[in-house]
């Protein structure tokens, strides 16, 4: 057996004496590797306390208090802290824009209004710098998600340590993404400039009423047209979403306002789809009708304001709970354009302060976050046969004042927490000679 001090082990996987280009994905899982001594957090709501956790060939063998490490294996003292599953980040551009006000390097938006054929995961890049900073926070998968238009095409769940995007695969195109009309005025910030010239104006709820009918006409059309057996010209657009109708895809809506969310319903009602809400700020008023329907929701962004003038400043952190009590499935996100899904773990934190339990947020981000995505067969929990994507902390990995990464896995292999920022705090740490 070989026995190897976690402190050791650690520093050896993430020395910062390289630049990030030399830092590539790890290798195939080699021998198992057995974590000993620690608190495991399941991810479904049970912590394990002095439990062991053995991986073999990328999958978790054995989880239990009376295991042995089997001979030959790399053994991880983890006394004292703590074990959790990879945390998956519901909805995100990684690895499609790297600087936001960059427009070079921003590749998640095409141009159209249906782009029904477009596909998030050919277009993520596995060089961008933003990758190994979520690693260092935990962060072990990603739903890729395009932007812009109405229907903005498919995303895919990566894994973070690839070489490239047929590596980083783990769920292919198993999302459609439709940016829901809006249902309500917004002011015009320029009207005081414009001395009240600004002539007849269309009802924006009427617009947005009108928009939507234009949505249904689509897939009724698609409906029509996939239900005929051969097609003399095909329609790839029509083609593109054929895997709503046959449920290989799930069609996430993008809304807020309640309005919104009544007509998302209305979708799911009339074509069978499958739906995810992403974003629902106002989700908890209609709560019992979502449980009712079977609606999940992708909460974007907590630390914002609420999208009613009325509601409490902290509505944003209580509606996790809202969700919660109501029966709602939901999982919390981090879209913020400057933390780019770092703040994910202390998201979760904020909503376990504000009524949700710790592994009820953690499960939010973790196996309630897979079960949305479709991948909760394979991660999201530390549970037998799942993948060995997990993750060590010294802390609490809700908390940013203790929370301290030390060791992550992804199907197994132990992956490098080097990232651009450790290496420059490494770097002028040196030149002005701090120690």
């Amino acid at each position: 057996m070989k026995k190897i001090l976690y402190s050791l082990f650690v520093l050896g996987i993430t020395f910062t004496g390289y630049a990030q280009e030399t830092v590539y994905p790890a290798h195939k899982q080699e021998g198992p590797i057995f974590i000993m001594n620690a608190t495991v957090h399941v991810g479904n709501g049970t912590v394990l306390n002095s439990t062991s956790v053995e991986v073999r060939d990328g999958k978790i063998a054995a989880v239990g208090s009376n295991l042995s490490a089997p001979a030959g294996a790399t053994v991880v003292d983890a006394k004292g802290k703590h074990v959790y599953p990879g945390l998956i980040l519901s909805n995100s551009n990684l690895g499609l824009i790297e600087i936001n006000s960059v427009r070079a390097t921003a590749d998640a938006t095409e141009i159209g209004e249906y782009n029904t054929s477009i596909r998030s995961l050919v277009a993520y890049n596995t060089d961008s710098k933003v990758i190994n900073t979520l690693k260092s926070n935990g962060i072990t998968h990603a739903n890729i998600v395009p932007a812009g238009g109405t229907i903005s095409g498919s995303s895919s769940v990566v894994q973070l340590d690839a070489w490239n995007w047929e590596d980083a695969a783990y769920a292919t195109d198993n999302g459609m993404h439709l940016n829901m009309p809006a249902l309500f005025s917004r002011p015009n910030r320029f009207a005081a400039f414009l001395g009240g010239q600004q002539g007849p104006q269309q009802d924006p709820i009427k617009r947005g009423l009108e928009q939507i009918e234009e949505i249904k006409s689509f897939f009724r059309e698609a409906k029509a047209y996939l239900a005929q057996p051969q097609h003399e010209n095909k329609n790839l657009k029509l083609e593109a979403v054929s895997g709503l109708f046959s449920k290989k895809q799930k069609l996430y809506i993008h809304c807020d306002v309640v309005r919104e969310i009544l007509a998302a319903i209305d979708f799911k009602n009339e074509f069978g789809f499958d739906i995810v809400l992403v974003g629902a700020g106002e989700s908890y008023q209609v709560a019992d009708l979502l449980k009712k329907n079977g609606i999940p929701v992708i909460l974007s962004q907590m630390h914002a304001l609420p999208t009613l003038a009325d509601d409490g400043v902290d509505q944003p952190y209580a509606l996790p709970a809202q969700l919660q009590k109501a029966g709602v499935l939901f999982a919390i996100n981090d879209e913020d354009g400057q933390h780019r899904g770092k703040n994910l773990p202390f998201n979760a934190g904020t909503a376990a302060a504000y009524g949700l339990s710790k592994e009820e947020a953690l499960s939010a981000i973790t196996l309630n976050a897979a079960k949305i995505l479709g991948i909760a067969d394979r991660t999201g929990s530390i549970e037998t046969g799942k993948d060995g994507n997990i993750v060590i902390s010294e802390g609490d990995i809700l908390d940013m004042r203790s929370s301290n990464i030390s060791l992550v896995m992804i199907q197994g292999r132990i992956v490098s927490l080097t990232d651009k920022h450790k290496q420059l705090y490494e770097r002028y740490k040196h030149k002005y000679g701090l120690k």
